[in-house]
């Protein structure tokens, strides 16, 4: 069978890129297509397939500034021949399920979110843009959504990370899907013995705006307790400038180094609405606490008084209790540790290759 995997672009390792490792498990002979490709920054994983780039990525300085290249993705898709093909497999976040499928492949989208700078969150973005961007957004995310609801059509089977991404995909699209968690590899992660446990918490990730990062800065200034964050980003420069005495700012970081903070912090701290969230699943795969906003794919990773608690709004004020709240939570790091073993990769690998399998049977069926 020929496979393809359809992703947006491969400028980096974050949990987009983690999918698209385990489809490559899953099919060894497929081939990658994306906008844009910058093979240093992948995985070697990623980097032993034939990666096939749109024009996009012939386009000046394509590596570091794609996302201006944003209205000039979806004719690119178009232009991608994939005839031959058998199984189309597109990884949606940033535009990629909008290519042309030949009439008889099979066309699966596994979707992280619809895009969210046209869609539900296209007023934040917009009111953080530049001047020149805030007046270019209206017509341009105008014509990006008509072209997104109409590539809808092209998808055979919807598949969301969680289910607050179902509930979107039914909004923006009016389409129905089924929900596989992206896969976490729980084995990678270890419990500290309870000597190794320090007195700080974490916040990792990438730090961008609609992450909130800098309410858990603000948070810990006022509290004087110890944060440390690990992360890039474009708020990296900003928190480091808002860091007291108490939060450290230690930017970017090897995974053993992430590792061992997981393990040894008092708690894991999450303030923003994530489309699933493979942060807290991690930290909790090492048997570690989670203070997270409710809503957003935390809510469903996270269990309340097992292996965390959850804040309702996000300020300040409502971080500063939870952290409080936690006091009263008795931890077990190992009940924590297997609650998030049910989204670890084997899990993903069974039901994607179930649905895939149940769809690819009722198309021969069909034929």
């Amino acid at each position: 069978m020929k496979v393809a995997i359809i992703h947006y672009w491969l400028v980096g390792m974050r949990g987009g890129e983690k999918v698209i490792e385990a489809l490559c498990d899953m099919y060894p002979q497929a081939d990658i297509f994306t906008h844009v490709y910058v093979p240093e920054s992948v995985s070697d994983k990623i980097r032993q397939h034939k990666v096939i780039p749109t024009f996009i990525n012939a386009l000046p300085r394509a590596a570091r500034m794609y996302k201006n290249y944003l209205p000039l993705m979806p004719m690119a898709l178009e232009q991608l021949d994939l005839r031959g093909y058998d199984l189309i497999i597109s990884s949606e976040s940033g535009p990629s399920k909008g290519i042309i499928p030949p009439p008889d492949a099979l066309h699966v989208c596994y979707c992280h979110t619809p895009m969210r700078y046209i869609w539900n969150m296209y007023h934040d973005y917009r009111n953080s843009a530049g001047r020149v961007a805030r007046l270019v957004m209206p017509a341009l995310s105008h014509y990006l959504r008509m072209w997104d609801v109409t590539s809808a059509a092209r998808v055979d089977s919807f598949v969301a990370n969680s289910a607050t991404v179902a509930g979107r995909i039914r909004r923006y699209y009016g389409a129905d899907s089924v929900v596989i968690h992206p896969p976490v590899d729980t084995g990678a992660f270890s419990i500290a013995a309870p000597a190794e446990l320090a007195d700080y918490y974490l916040m990792a990730g990438e730090l961008v705006s609609y992450k909130r990062p800098d309410l858990a800065v603000r948070a810990f200034n006022e509290m004087q307790l110890k944060l440390v964050v690990i992360g890039g980003g474009e708020m990296l420069d900003e928190l480091r400038g808002m860091a007291g005495p108490t939060v450290t700012v230690l930017g970017p970081q090897p995974f053993d180094v992430l590792k061992q903070h997981y393990a040894r912090c008092r708690a894991l701290i999450f303030p923003g609405e994530e489309d699933f969230g493979m942060v807290p699943v991690e930290a909790m795969a090492s048997g570690r606490p989670v203070i997270a906003f409710g809503r957003g794919g935390a809510t469903e990773t996270v269990a309340s008084g097992l292996s965390g608690v959850f804040f309702a709004e996000q300020t300040v004020e409502a971080i500063t209790s939870a952290v409080h709240g936690l006091a009263g939570i008795e931890i077990s790091p190992e009940r924590i540790a297997e609650h998030a073993g049910q989204f670890g990769r084997e899990q993903f690998f069974q039901k994607m290759r179930a649905h895939i399998d149940g769809l690819l049977a009722e198309k021969a069926s069909a034929r």
